[in-house]
């Protein structure tokens, strides 16, 4: 390895074992704060953030709490992005830790299994090491710049199997695209996403609408879906998720570094064999430009 492939591959254990710690705790915390329907247990477990229907739970910020101490014990000095705690979107010098404590936070809510733990490492606004945990289903993403994209069931001390090399579908024609995508918390924009979907689905075999951000990334590297596509993605929604996808070998098209949910742009993620036909696809019914809210 490259003195920076070091680097990474150093910055992408850190994403591990923050993401895995804090997804205990995010497990942990499920059953305490809601009942298995996803009633809620306390009256102060939830309140609303961007809009009525943009939850926070009590979870979200205590994990992004632990999150932020355990990286500011191993990387003393540099800057976090998070979620719900916030920090600069301006692209710092060094390394920037861009963090989401649960992807997912309805689905969370609701007790359906899909939400997730999500810990990046920037320098100079890329993506250089993440990681991404499937709370429910146990299961870790990761990968650095140039190290290609991995995960296992379990964790980094006791896995339940060994890694495995994620690979993105071997898929060569889009109208058998599986594709995950989905929707924004701002009614406006939930309509323009909804127009652009229904242009799009009768020219794939399916769509998937997890929850999710980041997992849907992971899913397109790990085979599970053929693409994504998103607008108006946050860089914590982002930043583990796309560098995972590009390591498996999917062309992905992300927002600036810089970029804020508010902005709209467009998160794409596609299988190599599909990726020129599905980005002419989402040109033609223009869902390559950014949505208004």
């Amino acid at each position: 390895m490259t003195d920076s492939s070091h680097r990474a591959a150093d910055l992408a254990a850190v994403a591990r074992s923050v993401a895995e710690a804090a997804a205990d705790h995010v497990r942990a915390r499920r059953g305490e704060l809601f009942a298995p329907s996803g009633t809620r247990t306390g009256d102060d477990a939830v309140s609303a953030k961007s809009t009525p229907t943009d939850p926070v739970t009590v979870a979200d910020t205590e994990t992004e709490a632990l999150i932020r101490r355990l990286l500011t014990e191993r990387r003393p000095g540099d800057e976090i992005l998070g979620e719900e705690a916030g920090g600069s979107v301006t692209v710092p010098d060094g390394v920037r830790w861009v963090v989401d404590p649960i992807d997912g936070t309805v689905n969370f809510m609701y007790g359906i299994p899909a939400y997730a733990v999500s810990v990046a490492a920037q320098i100079d606004g890329r993506s250089v090491a993440g990681a991404v945990v499937d709370v429910a289903r146990g299961v870790t993403y990761w990968a650095w710049l140039g190290g290609g994209a991995y995960s296992c069931a379990g964790t980094a001390e006791h896995p339940v199997h060994e890694p495995i090399r994620l690979r993105a579908n071997p898929i060569d024609d889009v109208a058998f695209a599986l594709v995950a995508t989905g929707f924004a918390y701002n009614a406006s924009r939930r309509a323009h996403q909804g127009a652009l979907m229904a242009r799009l689905l009768p020219r794939v075999r399916d769509l998937r609408r997890i929850g999710a951000g980041a997992l849907d990334l992971c899913l397109v590297a790990s085979g599970a879906v053929d693409a994504h596509i998103e607008h108006g993605l946050s860089p914590w929604d982002w930043a583990a998720g796309g560098l995972i996808a590009a390591e498996a070998g999917a062309h992905v098209v992300l927002p600036p570094a810089d970029s804020r949910s508010s902005d709209g742009d467009a998160t794409i993620a596609a299988a190599p064999g599909i990726a020129d036909e599905f980005l002419g696809l989402l040109a033609e019914i223009g869902a390559t430009a950014p949505l208004p809210e």
